[in-house]
């Protein structure tokens, strides 16, 4: 046997244009608020899908993101080089060097796929959407023009005050701390090296400026000959030199009187 139904709520004829009006008397008694774009740029949230940024130096060439793409708009090209051993002895490594990194935004349907599965952090979402083209061809972004996108992705949010650093932002103080102590080490060698320099040239300049430093013999002859001192300190005064013979004259031997000089030749006054 069927159940009875409910019975059925007697409904007001014209309540629901009433309710619709109601919706209507509210909104107009508000004041509209019109974005006026371009001259006002809107408020986006910061993980807002815009644009993808390519950060070249971490990528490696994995070719994930180009594998994982849904739509394959993304094309990589790429070479391997071989790179030298760090020590001697060691063995030579090839690595893969970008040449072309390219993302056709014309077919990205924004899913976020090569974001996600990057290993090495080389892809970003901005949230610039600024980049309309009237040529199809022209929404091909080469690694150059991902590479200026970098500068506008937002800085990511602030961690935890209790969560731990980041390896890599310690990895990175500890090689700017290394770096800034070898620089300091170099400056002060460099400090100590001018300091010598100039205390060098100072003794240069002062001895050259008072030669009684330079040679103590030139300015006290006492110090030089310690037989001639001074004779009220005690010391013996130097002999007198004894004068010396005319020329043509033999000098008398020592300790014998000189001879009396020679009258001089010739006519004198008061002789015929």
């Amino acid at each position: 046997m069927a159940e009875p139904l409910p019975p059925t709520r007697s409904r007001i004829p014209g309540s629901g244009l009433a309710k619709g009006l109601a919706v209507t008397l509210r909104t107009m008694t508000k004041k509209t608020v019109t974005a006026q774009y371009p001259e006002a740029q809107p408020e986006l949230p910061p993980r807002t899908r815009g644009v993808i940024g390519l950060f070249e130096e971490n990528c490696t060439v994995c070719m994930l993101c180009a594998r994982e793409c849904p739509d394959w708009c993304i094309y990589i090209d790429s070479h391997k080089e071989t790179v030298p051993p760090a020590a001697p002895g060691g063995r030579e490594r090839s690595r893969n060097v970008l040449d072309r990194f390219a993302i056709d935004f014309s077919l990205c349907m924004y899913c976020g796929i090569c974001i996600e599965v990057c290993p090495f952090d080389a892809l970003f979402w901005s949230p610039e959407f600024e980049y309309a083209e009237t040529d199809i061809h022209e929404l091909t972004h080469e690694r150059d023009k991902l590479r200026e996108w970098m500068w506008t992705v937002p800085a990511p949010p602030a961690l935890d005050p209790a969560a731990e650093e980041p390896k890599e932002i310690a990895a990175a103080r500890k090689t700017a701390d290394k770096l800034a102590a070898e620089q300091a080490a170099r400056a002060e060698a460099a400090e100590a090296e001018a300091a010598q320099a100039k205390a060098a040239e100072t003794e240069s300049g002062a001895a050259q400026a008072d030669p009684a430093q330079a040679d103590p013999a030139q300015a006290d002859p006492a110090q030089a000959d310690p037989a001639q001192g001074d004779p009220a300190q005690g010391g013996q005064a130097a002999a007198p030199s004894e004068p010396s013979a005319p020329p043509g004259q033999p000098s008398a031997p020592p300790g014998q009187p000189e001879p009396p000089a020679a009258p001089p030749s010739g006519p004198q006054e008061g002789q015929s």
